[in-house]
């Protein structure tokens, strides 16, 4: 048999950097993407912060025209539609007029809130009350009610003039 024998040699070992792979990033390359990075930030909150505050009455005026004209959209509709549009304009109106989250909550929700419609007087607060009331009334109807279309977004007309009057100043 033709048998090698092996050699028991302790050899050095490696040098650990021979063990780490060579990369084209250095460390202060990414030292330097990670100070860019909190400059461009830094500068992006301080323009934020340095910009026109929004002009609550121009953005009521522009959420009374919007709405206004959404109203005299509604025509030739059953009662119940009617209803439906005019509840969804004027809640809309709120919300951008008054910052209330009237357009994302039930009838039941809105009118049990303590601080619903506190930008606004009591008259208009009651009015309010009652217009929306009077549209829960006909979206929820087990019947399909008896009213004309015109009838309902005149209401509506008149709530969103007492509405967009009725601001407290």
């Amino acid at each position: 048999m033709n048998e090698k024998s092996g050699s028991f040699e302790l050899l050095e070992p490696s040098p650990p950097e021979a063990l780490v792979p060579d990369s084209w990033v250095e460390p202060w390359t990414i030292a330097a993407a990670v100070a860019l990075l909190v400059v461009v930030l830094v500068v992006l909150i301080f323009k934020r912060k340095k910009a026109a505050p929004l002009d609550p009455l121009a953005m009521r005026r522009a959420a009374y025209a919007e709405a206004t004209a959404a109203l005299g959209e509604i025509d030739a509709v059953p009662a119940r539609d009617a209803a439906v549009r005019s509840s969804l304009i004027l809640r809309k109106y709120l919300s951008v007029a008054a910052g209330d989250p009237a357009l994302f909550e039930t009838h039941e929700e809105t009118i049990s809130r303590h601080d619903a419609l506190k930008d606004f007087s009591e008259e208009a607060r009651a009015t309010a009350g009652q217009g929306f009331a009077r549209l829960a009334s006909l979206k929820y109807a087990a019947e399909i009610p008896n009213a004309a279309a015109s009838e309902i977004v005149a209401e509506s007309r008149a709530l969103l003039e007492t509405l967009h009057h009725g601001f407290r100043a």
